[in-house]
């Protein structure tokens, strides 16, 4: 195992986290998430930026305070929320050099984000990981276009580098009581882009800014993890992780289900994040170990549907193993019947359990 210091506790590798995208898991309280083994969550900057406003969170102490959440928090910059906007819809914005001009999903206002403005924002919610502004565009990008979205990405790296070394000037942050800083590694399906992108991004690491230097700690990879087809980049993601150097830490972005983080880690990736867990909880499919006490392959578990008609009359617990006595005293008949009523409970309970069972799979990996 592996362990990372921040500022709000140490991290041990590998790491799931949970997306709060907008500073909560659905159904579940912050309690709960401790108790089923979360140390972790990732926020987005773009999402909490236009609700509830940074004025808000700030007057709260920042986004630790706000979300009564005492562990690591990671803030993702926003753009893949801002960039999938735009590429899927030209008239919602555009991609300039300075950033990325947008209309607010909320209410069609006008907004602006930049490298620096990013940074900014993520300075004020106050996380422990902070992510630069990158270009992510979609892998169906011509060579040429590819090409231009990573030198994007690149030179984007280097404001955003930048605009932290000034905040921390700014603010006075010595070493030690610094957020981490993550770059992310683009490149579409180009094995030669993936490695320029990350070459660069080493290279800026030695420049001197305001007599700082400052690493990258993490990073992370750019872009979907599957295809147009929807099939598993299992040649590009493993590249990628065999280039980034051992010391920091590999965060696969956006992975994901329980047999894609098996296969991720097997390639060098240590930290994980996505919806699913919670996502698929609240539509009545739960996670569960198969009788096996090492993990060898990627067929380790088995996804119950409660929904389905055979779990009517199953009177086996919910989960025998797990830390919360609503698992282990409830069965899936009664899970079943109040996923049938739509009723919070069943949301709130499978969540946990999807929870916990990602938490127990970074042990067990």
């Amino acid at each position: 195992m592996k362990f990372k210091e921040t500022l709000h506790g140490n991290i041990r590798l590998p790491l799931f986290m949970p997306d709060a995208t907008r500073g909560f898991i659905k159904t579940c309280s912050q309690a709960e998430l401790k108790k089923a083994g979360i140390s972790a969550l990732v926020v987005n900057t773009f999402h909490l930026f236009l609700q509830p406003g940074l004025r808000v969170i700030k007057k709260a102490g920042g986004i630790h305070q706000f979300m009564n959440w005492s562990g690591p928090l990671l803030s993702d910059s926003g753009g893949f929320q801002i960039f999938s906007l735009i590429h899927q819809n030209k008239s919602l914005g555009r991609i300039t050099e300075e950033g990325a001009i947008f209309k607010s999903p909320l209410d069609g206002s006008r907004q602006e984000i930049s490298p620096e403005k990013s940074i900014q924002i993520q300075f004020d919610l106050g996380t422990d990981f902070i992510v630069c502004l990158d270009d992510c565009p979609p892998h169906e990008l011509s060579l040429s276009d590819m090409e231009q979205s990573v030198e994007r990405t690149i030179r984007w790296a280097r404001r955003s580098r930048q605009e932290y070394i000034r905040q921390i000037k700014k603010r006075k942050m010595i070493e030690g009581h610094r957020p981490h800083l993550v770059a992310v590694v683009q490149g579409g399906l180009s094995i030669d882009l993936r490695k320029k992108c990350l070459e660069a991004l080493m290279e800026i690491e030695n420049e001197k800014f305001l007599g700082e230097k400052v690493i990258f700690t993490v990073y992370g990879f750019g872009g979907r993890p599957v295809d147009e087809a929807g099939k598993f980049l299992d040649k590009i993601l493993s590249f990628t992780a065999q280039i980034i150097p051992d010391d920091r830490i590999k965060f696969a972005l956006g992975i994901g289900s329980p047999a894609d983080i098996y296969r991720c880690y097997q390639m060098g990736w240590n930290a994980f994040d996505c919806v699913i867990p919670s996502r698929e909880g609240r539509h009545g499919r739960l996670y569960q170990f198969k009788d096996k006490t090492e993990i060898k392959s990627i067929n380790f578990y088995n996804t119950l549907n409660i929904k389905q008609a055979k779990y009517r009359e199953s009177f086996k617990p919910i989960n025998s193993q797990s830390q919360f006595k609503e698992l282990q005293e409830h069965s899936l008949a009664y899970l079943h019947h109040l996923f049938k009523l739509n009723e919070g409970l069943a949301f709130k309970w499978a969540s946990l359990n999807n929870l916990e069972f990602y938490a127990s799979l970074m042990r067990k990996i």
